[in-house]
């Protein structure tokens, strides 16, 4: 999959909602924040995901960069950390140990991390012009790849930083386009427990179903059409980004 044309794809679609939007206009994804706010967050995580590509894994996380305040101010400083987050991701070897928040400490983290977390953010840009989201947004090969970085990746992340999974019992994850399915074992207070092989003997709770790009947006508590059957709670019980 090429990450760096998601980045750059997703990054100018935010960009161009977000001008459209104007700095004051509220997001309704992200409550309290404003489209400025959106702005500068989204520059300021490219920014840092810049400079920890570049940093060893034992130097520790990098410091966190302040953008400008200025709506005028903050697209070039973001157009800056855009293209030197670009230029490193594709400089830099995939497999250079990098500082990371999963197991793997390599460079290459920051290629999947950032084209989601930019595409998601660029979901929150348009909602902020007040238009509805179109049924399909995102192919079903990349939002398949969103659900399983969430599922596998970000859950971790969420408790590791103190947002304990809050349900017990078991979570089918099946987006039909792109022929895939996760089972997700809930213990309240333990790590998820993930499996991407459908087992016939795996008695769930609670299915979410719909098209990949549904249950990614839904995963990322975004307006969504996939279906929840079941026990809502587990879904609910996930620590939410």
């Amino acid at each position: 999959m090429d990450y760096l044309a998601q980045i750059e794809t997703q990054a100018s679609l935010l960009r161009t909602a977000a001008l459209k939007a104007g700095p004051d206009a509220p997001v309704p994804s992200c409550p309290e924040w404003t489209v400025l706010k959106l702005v500068r967050h989204i520059a300021e995580v490219h920014t840092w995901a810049a400079q920890a590509v570049v940093t060893a894994p034992e130097a520790g996380r990098p410091e966190w960069p302040k953008s400008p305040r200025d709506f005028d101010e903050v697209f070039p400083w973001w157009d800056n950390g855009l293209s030197l987050l670009l230029e490193r991701l594709r400089s830099t070897p995939a497999d250079r140990p990098a500082w990371t928040f999963d197991k793997t400490s390599r460079a290459a983290f920051w290629s999947r991390r950032q084209a989601h977390e930019t595409s998601i953010h660029r979901l929150d840009a348009e909602l902020a012009i007040g238009h509805e989201l179109p049924a399909l947004v995102f192919d079903p090969e990349f939002a398949a790849d969103g659900i399983d970085e969430y599922l596998t990746v970000l859950v971790a992340r969420r408790v590791e930083l103190g947002f304990p999974v809050s349900a017990t019992g078991r979570l089918l994850v099946h987006a039909a386009d792109a022929g895939r399915t996760w089972q997700v074992g809930l213990t309240a207070g333990e790590p998820l427990v993930v499996t991407g092989v459908q087992d016939a003997a795996f008695d769930e709770d609670a299915t979410i179903a719909g098209t990949a790009d549904a249950i990614y947006r839904a995963l990322y508590v975004r307006p969504s059409h996939a279906i929840v059957s079941g026990d809502r709670t587990l879904l609910e019980g996930l620590p939410r980004p």
